[in-house]
C-alpha cells in the first residue's frame, strides 16, 4: 500500500487490557463514498487476520449490498497488519518482539475514538467483515450496544473456541521453531518459518471436501503442492512475522465478555448485544463451524443464523472464490441496511 492510499489516525499513548500502554499508536484507515451518505447507511468494515482495506474493497462496489454510491464506508486495519501501528512500524521501544499484547477489546475502544472524535459519527447502521473482522463485528455491539445498528460476522465467531486456539497454536508453532526466529527477535525474516506458516495454513483454509475434489484447480492450480507454494510464498512476500504473532494473538484471546463490563459471563455479553443480526458461517469452515455460531445466535435476542453451504470452507468468503456467496452476502446485507 502507498502513503496515499489510507489515512491515519493518530491516538497518542493508549492504555491497554494487558496494563501495558501502546506508544504513539495510529489507526490506518480509508473511507469510501460521500459522507454525508452517513445518515442513510454508515458501514464499519474491519479488517481481517491477513487483509488490509484494500481486501475489504472485494466485499462492496456499485450495485452491491454495501454501494459506495448510496453508503459511507470506513475500513479500519487491525492493530499489528503493518499499516496501523505493528511491530513492524512502531516506535523503537516497542519494536519487534517487543510489541504489546493487543486484544480485540483494545482495536475497538481506538475505533470508537476514530468513529465519533475523527469522523464525527455518532451512529454505525452495520459493521461487517470476515473472519477476524466478523469478531470484530460482535465486539463492536457488545462493547457499544446503543450505537450499533446491525452486524453482520461472517466465517467467524463471538469467542475464539479451543479447537481454534489449537489450530492457531499449531501454525504459530512452525513459524517460531525456525532457527532464525531468535524469540522475535531476528535480524532477517524467519522465512523457513513463514512457509512453514503459510503451507500448514492452507490445510485449513479449506474444506476436505475442496481438495478431495480437486476444487484449487479453480483457482488456477494444477496441483496441491502448487497451492502450498502459492501460500508459502504470499506469506514471505507480504508478512512480517511478528506482526502476524501479533494478530495471532488477539484473534486467540478473542472473547466479547473478557472485560469490566461482563466479567467473563459469556451469556451476558451475548443477551446485552441490541443490534440486529445476521450471522453467516460456512458448511464446512474447519475453524468457524456453525455450532458455535448456533449457540450465539440462540442467545443474541435479535439475531439469525444463515449458514451457507460449500465446501470452499472459510476461503469461501475470500472475494472472488465462490461468485454465489458474494450473492449470499449482499442479500443479507440488503436485509440490514436502511432503505
Amino acid at each position: 500500500m502507498t502513503a496515499q492510499d489510507h489515512d491515519l489516525f493518530a491516538l497518542g499513548d493508549i492504555p491497554l487490557q494487558s496494563g501495558e500502554i501502546l506508544r504513539d499508536a495510529k489507526l490506518a484507515y480509508k473511507t469510501y463514498g460521500d459522507p454525508a451518505n452517513a445518515a442513510n447507511g454508515t458501514v464499519l468494515m474491519p479488517t481481517f487476520y491477513t487483509g488490509t482495506h484494500g481486501r475489504n474493497e472485494g466485499f462492496f462496489g456499485t450495485g452491491r449490498g454495501i454501494d459506495p454510491s448510496r453508503h459511507f464506508i470506513v475500513s479500519v486495519n487491525l492493530f499489528g497488519n503493518g499499516l496501523s501501528t505493528s511491530p513492524s512500524n512502531t516506535v523503537p521501544a516497542q519494536h519487534g518482539a517487543a510489541f504489546p499484547d493487543i486484544t480485540y477489546h483494545d482495536n475497538i475502544a481506538c475505533q470508537h475514538r476514530l468513529i465519533t472524535e475523527h469522523l464525527g459519527l455518532d451512529h454505525i447502521h452495520l459493521v461487517t467483515g470476515w473472519s477476524m473482522a466478523g469478531a470484530q463485528c460482535y465486539h463492536w455491539a457488545a462493547q457499544y450496544p446503543d450505537r450499533v445498528g446491525a452486524i453482520l460476522p461472517f466465517c467467524a465467531s463471538a469467542k475464539t473456541s479451543p479447537h481454534n486456539f489449537v489450530f492457531l497454536e499449531g501454525v504459530k508453532a512452525t513459524l517460531c521453531a525456525d532457527q532464525n526466529w531468535n524469540a522475535g527477535n531476528y535480524e532477517a525474516q524467519p522465512e523457513a518459518g513463514l512457509r512453514a506458516f503459510g503451507r500448514v495454513y492452507a490445510g485449513w483454509a479449506f474444506s476436505q471436501t475442496f481438495y478431495r475434489e480437486h476444487l484449487y484447480r479453480k483457482l488456477g492450480f494444477e496441483t496441491v503442492e502448487d497451492l502450498l507454494v502459492d501460500w508459502e510464498e504470499d506469506h514471505v512476500r507480504n508478512w512480517d512475522a511478528n506482526n502476524l504473532l501479533v494478530k495471532l494473538k488477539t484473534w486467540q484471546t478473542g472473547d466479547i465478555s473478557a472485560n469490566d463490563t461482563y466479567n467473563g459471563d459469556f451469556m451476558a455479553a451475548l443477551q446485552a448485544i441490541q443490534a440486529k443480526a445476521i450471522l453467516i458461517p460456512c458448511s464446512d469452515d474447519l475453524y468457524f463451524p456453525p455450532a458455535d455460531n448456533a449457540i450465539e445466535a440462540k442467545h443474541i435476542p435479535n439475531a439469525e443464523l444463515r449458514v451457507y453451504n460449500s465446501p470452499w470452507g472459510h476461503c469461501v468468503a475470500s472475494p472472488g472464490n465462490d461468485p454465489a456467496f458474494a450473492t449470499f452476502l449482499d442479500d443479507a446485507i440488503q436485509d440490514l441496511l436502511p432503505g
